[in-house]
């Protein structure tokens, strides 16, 4: 049985690839977690304001039972161009869905508001999403990035009273073993509330008070800006690979399951203004109850969110957890 230290990142489980495009300067990037053989695919739309690619076909009644990659990406709804490229780079390799006249990869995606960092006008592009995905599949095994890198470049927590008083957050990951199976979580923490150790209960990072110490999201919200209109400017976005053997309807209950995590590390969570959606990407390899992979799926997301909070550095005028 493999133990903690046999397998650190998402990139160490068989099958599976991840890499980043990375714009700093524009304060944006994507993330690519690509499985090119094929995984099963489930996903969790908790948010009030997603902006998603192919998550219908995720559903378990829905014909198509193969998930060949899965896009987190950085510029709002302009940032879903990403996965275009990384579906490009996949059958120019000759990854996909056999359709009989070509291939066709299956790539789901979700992106993030990051457009008040940096540059506005630049978002993830085909070109980025390809070079994420090319950089995935040629550097097997290299340890993930984390912190201000990819879909994390631009993110952002505590935003309810405004952008002065925010903080910088970031791309997490984090690991998990429970004999042979394993459930690794990636995740790029863009939320509007505030992130807290899921082990502990300690605030790392989110909206600060008038002294430039951390305040608490939920008073503020309870105590006056209740009626305060927000802007759709917030979403948690994160895939868990696992190398269990489960069916869609079965991934779609672990991704259900390890949207606890945002509960557990974000609060307030799955707001009207976040677009919270979780995916989860199955290889198959080991045999485990459905309700073991959930529960280790929600240990790895939760830690994985406050990792994104606790590898940030600085950036675009946001302190990040390291400063405080």
């Amino acid at each position: 049985m493999p133990s903690k230290s046999a397998i650190t990142s998402v990139t160490e489980i068989p099958g599976v690839f991840v890499a980043h495009a990375t714009n700093a300067e524009a304060g944006t990037g994507c993330t690519v977690i690509c499985c090119p053989t094929g995984a099963t695919g489930g996903v969790d739309v908790r948010g009030g304001a997603p902006a998603t690619r192919e998550t219908d076909l995720l559903r378990p009644e829905e014909t198509v039972d193969v998930l060949h990659a899965v896009v987190l990406s950085g510029g709002s709804a302009y940032g879903l161009a990403a996965s275009c490229g990384v579906a490009e780079e996949l059958e120019r390799r000759g990854f996909g869905l056999d359709v009989g006249v070509a291939r066709v990869p299956i790539v789901s995606g979700a992106c993030l508001f990051d457009l008040a960092c940096g540059s506005a006008s630049v978002r993830p592009t085909a070109e980025d999403g390809r070079a994420a995905c090319a950089a995935a599949l040629d550097g097997a095994g290299a340890p993930l990035e984390r912190g201000n890198v990819g879909a994390g470049t631009g993110c952002t927590v505590g935003k309810l009273a405004g952008p002065g008083r925010a903080m910088k957050s970031g791309l997490g990951e984090d690991v998990e073993l429970a004999g042979e199976l394993v459930c690794g979580a990636i995740s790029a923490v863009n939320a509007c509330g505030d992130v807290r150790d899921p082990d502990t209960g300690e605030k790392i990072a989110g909206m600060r008070g008038e002294d430039g110490r951390l305040g608490d999201t939920t008073d503020v919200l309870l105590g006056g800006f209740a009626q305060m209109p927000l802007s759709r400017t917030n979403t948690t976005i994160s895939c868990v690979v696992t190398n269990a053997r489960l069916t869609k309807a079965q991934a779609t209950k672990v991704a259900q399951m390890a949207a606890d995590a945002y509960a557990h590390a974000i609060v307030p969570t799955h707001t009207t203004n976040d677009g919270d959606t979780v995916f989860v990407m199955a290889t198959g390899a080991v045999d485990a109850p459905v309700d073991v992979v959930g529960s280790l799926a929600v240990r790895a997301l939760g830690r994985a969110i406050a990792d994104g909070a606790r590898s940030a550095t600085s950036a675009y005028g946001y302190p990040a957890a390291c400063d405080l």
